[in-house]
């Protein structure tokens, strides 16, 4: 089967990928810069803001999804259902102790979102047997009408898609509060002012848990970076500090560019190592990409292994903002003086892709397949809204309480070591999974059941 090359303006973290594509070029998610809600007090850097999907396999829709080995067989990838996932990480023993998210709100910023994620989530959950649920929509600032001829709206549209439906199905009695942000790259301003004065505004009404965001800047394109001047940065952290001070949960992905990551035009790498912003901040957990190989049934036929295949590979790496936060102390031998990121892992693959429903674009409705680290991180907060529900509170900030845990046996802390794979990218070699912590997929995966549990302290 033929690759075509993405031809849409807007892009995923990922660069120019060679797609699969089914009856049609892919279209991968949006790039844009985002104009600040009106009233704003900060007017900010002029970096882009991209989500972080890898883009669509499938571009002309299937009317029904097929299993793996069809996958395999007929598009060359393998593909995943939410049944898979949830057997692969052992979730099923939480369900069937009511262990469902109940109680617990999981906030999901994407710029514009989807006109129709209400419809497309009930279709995904009856094809896959799970409970249906009503998403709440926020719009938060100048949200335009969507224009499905409108690659940024489509392409954050398949973001906010796979977010939703993804948090859900690993959660399915949690609360999905979505935050749609409004973007004109014609204002020249980032939209990340807009998102954080969203994300604070949510963590101060006390109506947010966790919050799931599936989008980078790299952290090199803010002004000032070169100059060793990270006050664009830093002015942008007080829905994170506000967060903390909350005791709500804050995760991030770490991009699908590996080791570097986009420049400011958007489009072009960094040819040497970089990091991205919220991914690297201290006060986020950074959640990586690692690829599953499962049967049918959503059993492993191979360990888990970090994401690199031929559509884009996991990010990670050291910060050149911030210092190695006090929790990292003990992988200092790894992260040196710095920030490390990821954090932890999940399942974020192209081939290994997740199957998502979506008909915001008349003319590619139905069954679509995605990747990437915005796959990880909408799985992993539900995993986090289990915990948060087992523990009866929030749990805030994670990553002193995994990285403590990571020093246990696994068979204790349900952190699951991942030492193969690497997460080198268009020609920038990067970092090799090893025993213990790297900065391919941080402290490795999870076993659900033993994670929430220990997570949760039951």
């Amino acid at each position: 089967m033929g690759t075509h090359p993405v031809t849409a303006g807007p892009r995923s973290t990922v660069r120019a990928l060679a797609l699969l594509a089914v009856g049609a070029t892919a279209l991968a998610g949006g790039t844009a810069v985002a104009r600040p809600a009106a009233g704003s007090a900060l007017r900010g850097p002029a970096v882009h803001v991209r989500p972080a999907s890898s883009g669509h396999i499938s571009a002309a829709g299937r009317t029904a999804p097929i299993s793996t080995a069809e996958c395999v067989a007929q598009i060359g990838i393998h593909c995943y259902s939410p049944l898979q996932y949830r057997t692969a990480y052992d979730l099923d023993p939480l369900y069937r102790q009511g262990v469902t998210g109940k109680g617990r709100t999981i906030v999901i910023v994407d710029s514009f979102g989807s006109p129709t994620i209400q419809h497309d989530l009930e279709v995904f959950d009856k094809q896959w047997g799970l409970p249906d649920t009503d998403v709440e929509v926020v719009k938060w600032g100048d949200v335009p009408p969507f224009d499905p001829t409108n690659g940024d709206h489509t392409g954050w549209a398949g973001e906010t898609t796979l977010d939703v439906e993804y948090a859900h199905a690993i959660a399915p009695d949690a609360h999905i509060v979505l935050v749609e942000t409004g973007v004109a790259e014609t204002e020249g301003v980032t939209g990340l002012p807009e998102m954080m004065d969203a994300e604070k505004a949510m963590i101060r009404s006390g109506r947010a848990d966790v919050i799931s965001q599936s989008f980078g800047a790299t952290e090199n394109t803010f002004p000032g970076f070169d100059k060793h001047d990270f006050s664009s940065i830093e002015k942008l952290r007080y829905a994170f500090k506000e967060a903390a001070a909350r005791n709500v949960t804050v995760l991030a992905a770490s991009g699908d560019n590996g080791a570097t990551d986009a420049m400011e035009n958007g489009s072009d790498l960094y040819p040497y190592r970089v990091n991205s912003w919220p991914s690297a901040d201290p006060l986020v957990t950074s959640v990586g990409g690692t690829q599953l190989t499962l049967d049918d049934k959503g059993v492993r036929t191979a360990p888990d292994k970090v994401w690199h295949d031929d559509y884009g590979a996991a990010g990670g790496g050291v910060s050149g903002v911030f210092e190695r936060p006090w929790y990292q102390a003990g992988v200092a031998e790894v992260t040196g003086n710095h920030r490390g990121t990821p954090d932890i892992s999940m399942s974020a693959a192209v081939d290994g892709a997740a199957w998502t429903y979506e008909s915001y674009d008349p003319t590619r409705v139905g069954w679509h397949l995605t990747g990437g680290t915005s796959e990880a991180t909408p799985i992993f907060s539900g995993v986090v809204a289990l915990a948060d529900q087992l523990a009866g509170h929030r749990l805030g900030q994670l990553n002193w309480r995994m990285y403590g845990l990571a020093m246990l046996p696994a068979k204790w802390s349900g952190i699951d070591d991942v030492t193969a794979g690497d997460n080198s990218w268009d020609k920038v070699t990067g970092y090799q999974a090893a025993p213990g912590y790297d900065l391919a997929s941080g402290l490795g995966t999870v076993d659900g059941t033993r994670f929430v549990h220990a997570l949760a302290g039951r």
